[in-house]
């Protein structure tokens, strides 16, 4: 509904207090960096694949970008490193890979909101820990929304939102929600 690949009821959706219905999709679009759980990769470079959205960026933004989403030592090790084309012409990366290339795109964006929609689903809780990091400390102070399924991945976040059927059912931080000892556990 965020980004309205399909529109919410009148009313119900807000940003910077404008329901989202009232502003245009690609207005809308143009601060959110999202990344779904399904990524997609371009049969190109992975250091292309990163820096797709970004006009002319230095190869040292790409590299930080790629740090904080916890895929440059994996990028390093291939032969030709961030020039190895990836998909159908070149190097087959894992799901986990592919996530985490998606996320760099997302990251070297520096976009006022970024959504990672269940794409830390193919990393192991290690990976998943130590990109969560680095979206803290590079993204301090913007909006990071993280929907997400299991709980190590969300239990840091300043605001938690339990769904069930479309329905908020609790709302809180990870330890609130906890004492509460209700749906979420």
């Amino acid at each position: 509904m965020l980004l309205r690949l399909y529109n919410p009821p009148l009313g119900t959706v807000y940003v910077d207090g404008h329901d989202i219905r009232t502003v245009s999709v690609e207005s809308l679009r143009s601060v959110f960096g999202f990344v779904p759980q399904d990524s997609f990769l371009f049969s190109e470079t992975i250091s292309e694949n990163i820096a797709f959205a970004v006009d002319d960026p230095e190869q040292d933004q790409v590299v930080r970008a790629a740090q904080i989403a916890a895929v440059h030592d994996n990028v390093v090790a291939f032969p030709q490193g961030y020039k190895t084309v990836v998909g159908e012409r070149g190097v087959t990366l894992s799901g986990g890979q592919k996530q985490r290339v998606s996320i760099a795109r997302a990251i070297i964006q520096d976009p006022p909101v970024l959504l990672l929609d269940d794409s830390l689903s193919a990393v192991d809780t290690q990976t998943e820990a130590a990109i969560l990091d680095g979206v803290r400390s590079e993204r301090s102070g913007r909006s990071n929304i993280i929907i997400a399924h299991r709980i190590s991945a969300i239990a840091h976040a300043d605001e938690i939102l339990y769904l069930e059927d479309g329905h908020v059912v609790e709302r809180g931080r990870h330890e609130d929600l906890l004492r509460l000892g209700g749906r979420y556990r």
